[in-house]
């Protein structure tokens, strides 16, 4: 009887050695990094990953670089006839990715058109004469208001202010109302 068990744990220890063999050489064998997918760039952004058998990391930037320069160098011959040596003059314009507006003048889009003055003129006026207004109004219930114990000082000045602003809004509105803005 002890010839079966020993054929049988023989059997056994060979079926677990071939095993590990098995899995050892598969491990050996997996030394590949993390897929990792590109995210979506254009000129003005960049990304790094960084992938190890552990993981990996990204780091991407979406507008890079944020501000870009423009420099220009001009060389000119100061005095009559261009007599008196060089002058050399260096400038450096910085602008955003989206300035085809800011360099050079760029294009009409930022201009404001004569009805557009117009009625910005309008609106600071109604608001300077509106806030005076709400200001005066409101500090007429100032007296009122101070003789509240401790917080009395503190409500008139919020009362002025509040005024001030209220004021300020129904004037710009009236008067861009009237304008035909």
């Amino acid at each position: 009887m002890a010839a079966p068990l020993k054929w049988l744990a023989i059997g056994i220890g060979v079926t677990i050695g071939i095993g590990h063999i098995g899995v050892l050489g598969h491990l050996a064998r997996n030394t590949s990094v993390p897929n990792v997918a590109a995210p979506i760039v254009n000129d003005f952004s960049s990304y790094r990953i960084t992938a190890t058998r552990d993981g990996y990391t990204v780091e991407y930037i979406g507008n890079d670089p944020r501000v870009l320069t423009n420099d220009t160098d001009v060389d000119s011959r100061p005095g009559f006839l261009g007599i008196g040596g060089s002058n050399r003059t260096r400038s450096t314009r910085e602008f955003t990715q989206d300035g085809s507006r800011n360099l050079d003048g760029g294009d009409e889009g930022g201009k404001l058109s004569a009805e557009d003055i117009a009625c910005i003129e309008a609106a600071g006026g109604g608001r300077s004469s509106g806030a005076i207004v709400g200001g005066s109004v409101a500090a007429a219930a100032a007296p009122s208001l101070i003789s509240i114990p401790y917080v009395g000082w503190l409500a008139a000045g919020w009362a002025t202010i509040l005024g001030t602003d209220v004021g300020g809004d129904l004037g710009a509105g009236a008067a861009q109302m009237i304008q035909g803005c």
